[in-house]
């Protein structure tokens, strides 16, 4: 009884204090940090790869660290991870990228959370799985190790071993290795491997191409011979890699050799991959703008040059993230990188980005389009091309303006290229002492001028009497030329001009003449000009 009050006063005294002011509360135990296994065994595919690097570079001592061993196991360490390692190298056919690479292993293979299955050793008629246990190591913590159930069955595959075709039919020195723990003969069989699809399928692309000319109009062989020459190499490069890797584990090729050669493999498929897909995207693009060709299909065309760049970039970018996961670097972390320096990015590159939103915004809006002619920031050229943060503008000075595309929501932009048809509006000046009836023989002889020209529009052509001035009469002439093209309107315009005058002239309605200017000779002697007449006579007349 004592006992139980001594403890419930000191019990109480303690949480007292801590009510003091000024009292500190104890200190929770501070958490080991996690430590990195440097061997690599945090990962199922870290400790396959680190075990079969350690076989291969003879260092036993580290290999049987990757082993969970019993004591049976323990004493013929070094010979079982030995044999282990020889028979993942002729038997083992799965590919090292499809071992899983998360600490924690598959979790939707059907198995405990601390057992993974890597894949089968089919030695002859028997099968065995490769399993992985996770277990506790008391420095590294979590790690996984090859199973003393997957070692056990180790001898008795040994036994099994038989050598391969090619051992069989090569001589001896073509089946010793020679480099990297690869024999010559294997050295042959994988150059052949590259060698024979690419032969293959230059042969047979060449075929199907001559066959598909002979079927095809010949308006389509000029599109059949472009896609031909833009996508043959990529597609024989990407299908002879997909043949070469996919061989690879047939071959009976050190496990080791496999590993590094893997990496090398994917990285230049994925290459390859990214090199047909923006071939393909640069044939469609060219395909679908050139179906699309005129006026009508101009912001259309636009759109879709913007959306190849888009995707091209796109594709860069996945292609560098998937060489990174081949080559074992975290994707998440790159990613969440690459996210916070986007947003940095973004932050300080404003103007960039508004340019970039400007340029999809205004090719979305269809407000331009390569090819035409417009006034923007008040110059009048060309429209070249539209790139992700400006418009370049051909002038008619024939100078290169780039505009950057942000700034075209803040400012006018007149597209020359949506019209039909272009206004014609001139004034005429006739003397003032000219008499009604022939200023109203004048109008209905320029009227039915107007309402008899193929190339205006009759509805608005127009020529009206709008003012009697001091010196002249002023007439207005307004009318639609129907074309777009500049070129042609200056040319209707100047027949037009010179048909009004003509008929101005016949009706003795003559423009008015300025006012003549005296010149008074520099110097007293006559000075006779190249028609023959001097200087005196010209100031008289």
């Amino acid at each position: 009884m004592m006992i139980s009050r001594v403890i419930l006063l000191l019990a109480l005294s303690r949480a007292a204090i801590a009510q003091l002011p000024g009292a500190e509360a104890p200190k929770p135990a501070a958490q080991q940090p996690q430590v990195e296994d440097p061997l690599g065994r945090g990962t199922p595919r870290g400790t396959i790869t680190g075990f079969t690097e350690a076989v291969h570079r003879n260092d036993f001592a580290t290999a049987i660290r990757y082993l969970q061993l019993n004591d049976a196991q323990r004493l013929n360490a070094d010979t079982l991870a030995r044999k282990l390692s020889q028979l993942m190298d002729r038997y083992y056919g799965e590919p090292v990228q499809s071992i899983d690479a998360s600490p924690t292993g598959a979790l939707d293979d059907g198995l405990p959370e601390d057992r993974e299955r890597i894949g089968p050793l089919s030695v002859e008629s028997k099968k065995v799985d490769v399993e992985l246990v996770r277990v506790t190591d008391s420095l590294a913590g979590p790690v996984w190790l090859l199973s003393s159930e997957t070692l056990r069955e180790v001898p008795a595959l040994h036994r099994l071993i038989k050598s391969t075709w090619f051992e069989r039919a090569m001589p001896p020195a073509f089946v010793r290795p020679v480099l990297f723990g690869v024999s010559l003969a294997q050295w042959i069989i994988l150059a052949a491997t590259i060698l024979v699809p690419i032969i293959v399928f230059r042969l047979l692309s060449g075929v199907i191409v001559g066959i598909a000319r002979r079927t095809v109009g010949a308006s389509r062989r000029g599109a059949l011979d472009s896609m031909y020459e833009s996508l043959r190499w990529p597609v024989i490069v990407v299908l002879t890699l997909a043949i070469h890797l996919a061989y690879m584990p047939f071959m009976r090729l050190p496990l080791a050799f496999r590993i590094s050669y893997g990496h090398v493999g994917f990285v230049a498929l994925i290459v390859a991959l990214a090199w047909l897909l923006r071939r393909v995207l640069t044939v469609a693009s060219d395909r679908a703008r050139y179906l699309m060709s005129g006026g009508t299909h101009s912001g259309a065309r636009s759109l879709i040059m913007l959306a190849e760049r888009l995707v091209k970039a796109l594709v860069v970018v996945v292609a560098a993230l998937a060489i990174l996961t081949v080559l074992g670097v975290d994707t998440k972390t790159a990613l969440a990188g690459l996210g916070i320096g986007g947003v940095a990015l973004a932050l300080g590159a404003q103007k960039s980005v508004e340019n970039l939103l400007g340029g999809v915004f205004l090719l979305s809006d269809r407000a331009l389009a390569v090819g035409d002619t417009c006034s923007i920031a008040n110059r009048v050229g060309v429209v070249e091309d539209i790139t992700l943060r400006s418009v370049r503008l051909r002038t008619a000075e024939q100078t290169l303006l780039s505009i950057p595309a942000g700034t075209l929501s803040g400012s006018s932009v007149e597209n020359f290229a949506t019209r039909a048809k272009i206004l014609l509006q001139t004034k005429l000046h006739l003397r003032a002492a000219t008499s009604v009836a022939h200023v109203r023989s004048t109008l209905d002889r320029i009227q039915a001028l107007l309402d008899t020209h193929t190339e205006l529009e009759h509805e608005t052509s127009a020529i009206r009497l709008v003012d009697f001035g001091a010196d002249a009469v002023l007439l207005e002439l307004t009318a639609y030329v129907l074309t777009a093209d500049n070129t042609r309107f200056l040319a209707v315009r100047q027949d037009l001009l010179l048909q009004i005058a003509d008929i101005v002239e016949e009706s003795g309605t003559l423009l008015p003449q300025p006012a003549p200017q005296f010149v008074v000779p520099a110097v007293a002697a006559p000075v006779r000009n190249p028609l023959g007449t001097d200087d005196a006579r010209l100031a008289r007349t």
